[in-house]
């Protein structure tokens, strides 16, 4: 089998246990990999050549994955790429990383991100940001866009990422890969890096969705160590995968497509629309009336998550301390003020802004009203429909640099993402076109809480009928 580094998970392991490959062959090509093309992509923040095989018979037995820098890893960085958390060193794994080991999976690095998720482009952190392997002048997306881009890029077999706002599904879209937002409280949250608690969700970046089906499988379950994490049993998602949507109802909402959108992102949408259409699927014309407002609600209620989540990061027990401080009030405002990126700074006073006396009931309160009014707008449609298909993104990758100073177009690149999240629900991203200028284009795929398995079957059929997620960068 050539080139190992640009295989699936499932086809890995199928040489391994038919053709006894060795899986530290894996390891080295990805290692030569990733050294040959990360100088100009900068996925990796970390990369552990000391990688090991920590279990062998289990679903991802030496299958190597990599993580983003906000998910605990016992005794390696983990920085959220911020100046603030250098050289924090968790003392625990977190429970998805404990069960990828359990799974024989190798880890073998951290992920390049956003500044604490802060962000859709991956340019806020603290070590630079990541290159779109499509092309090297733009952005791969974020918050997870190191998780996407190394995908992307064939210097990783599959990935973690998270999604608060669409930080695993908009770079997946951007980059041409698969990814993932699981259903809030399927997967645990523990050992993952806060950024707002109520809506942070982790999930697979894969090659394919076989790969997300058998990642998420390996990473889901109830978890006593997170109370949001539910008890319910976790199904073998592969079963999921049939070549087969007839009878499938499929909901198209016509606030997705909106005045601004790409012409080259509609057109690729509708044409995917039509393929299930070709296939057997019923297709449903909703509406989602209540969309307008997402963009505006989650960035109050994100922020003034995260202004709580990150007022832990003062200098006291870990990460940077300032050490011209006069006292320690001095000390909180210099750590802080050196330690956080302008985002995070940004969000952090929006935040703060946000639950301060007089304007908590005038903000976060009516944002929380709207929140309700979208999960209430996604259960009426699905009372007409099994599965809701909308854009990824509005627009293709978009230059590095472009938005830097205008967080508000920034903001927007979320619209799609962000209701899902607001509503607890599982969305998937699939590569469904190519813009003009041959950047990739993502179908996003919703559900209801739980039915990841009807998120799967509708995937995977578009994937088997089409071959625009075989495509890869030429670095």
């Amino acid at each position: 089998m050539d080139n190992l580094y640009s295989q699936t998970a499932r086809a890995l392991k199928e040489a391994m246990a038919n053709d006894g490959l060795d899986p530290r062959k894996i390891l080295d090509q990805l290692f030569n990999r990733i050294a040959a093309v990360d100088s100009r992509i900068k996925a990796f923040v970390l990369v552990n050549k000391n990688a090991a095989q920590v279990k062998t018979g289990g679903a991802l037995s030496g299958i190597p994955v990599v993580v983003k820098d906000n998910i605990c890893v016992k005794g390696e960085d983990t920085t959220c790429a911020s100046k603030i958390l250098k050289g924090f060193k968790p003392p625990n794994d977190a429970t998805v990383v404990r069960k990828l080991k359990e799974a024989g999976a190798v880890l073998m690095g951290k992920a390049n991100m956003d500044e604490f998720a802060f962000g859709s482009s991956c340019e806020t952190s603290c070590y630079g940001p990541t290159h779109n392997p499509w092309d090297l002048e733009r952005i791969p997306g974020g918050s997870s866009g190191g998780s996407a881009a190394a995908v992307a890029g064939d210097e990783a077999i599959m990935a973690l990422g998270s999604d608060t706002g669409g930080s695993i599904r908009q770079p997946a879209s951007l980059c041409g890969v698969v990814g993932l937002k699981p259903t809030y409280g399927r997967v645990s949250r523990y050992g993952l890096i806060a950024f707002a608690s109520s809506l942070d969700q982790i999930g697979p970046i894969t090659k394919d969705v076989t790969d997300s089906a058998i990642l998420l499988g390996a990473i889901a379950g109830h978890d006593e160590m997170d109370s949001t994490s539910v008890d319910i049993p976790v199904p073998d998602y592969t079963k999921a995968l049939v070549n087969d949507v007839k009878g499938l109802r499929i909901g198209v909402p016509k606030e997705y497509f909106i005045k601004g959108i790409d012409r080259d992102v509609q057109e690729s949408v509708k044409r995917a629309i039509e393929i299930y259409k070709d296939l057997g699927a019923v297709v449903v014309d909703i509406s989602l009336p209540h969309t307008e407002y997402a963009v505006s609600a989650y960035y109050i209620i994100g922020p003034a998550e995260a202004s709580s989540n990150l007022a832990r990061f003062d200098g006291v027990q870990y990460g940077l301390r300032a050490e011209d401080a006069k006292d320690l009030i001095d000390m909180y405002i210099k750590t802080r003020s050196k330690g956080f990126g302008n985002e995070a700074k940004r969000r952090i006073l929006l935040g703060t802004y946000c639950l301060s006396s007089g304007y908590y009931d005038a903000y976060y309160l009516k944002a929380q009203k709207v929140r309700t009014r979208i999960k209430e707008d996604f259960e009426k449609a699905f009372k007409a429909c099994d599965c809701i298909a909308t854009p990824t993104t509005p627009t293709p990758a978009f230059k590095i640099g472009e938005k830097a100073n205008d967080p508000l177009s920034m903001y927007l690149s979320d619209i799609f993402t962000i209701p899902a999240n607001l509503a607890g629900l599982p969305g998937i991203s699939i590569p469904c076109g190519f813009s003009s200028g041959n950047l990739p284009i993502g179908l996003q795929i919703i559900a209801k809480p739980f039915a990841e398995e009807t998120i799967f079957r509708a995937a995977y059929t578009f994937e088997q009928n089409t071959d625009f997620h075989k495509k890869r960068p030429a670095l």
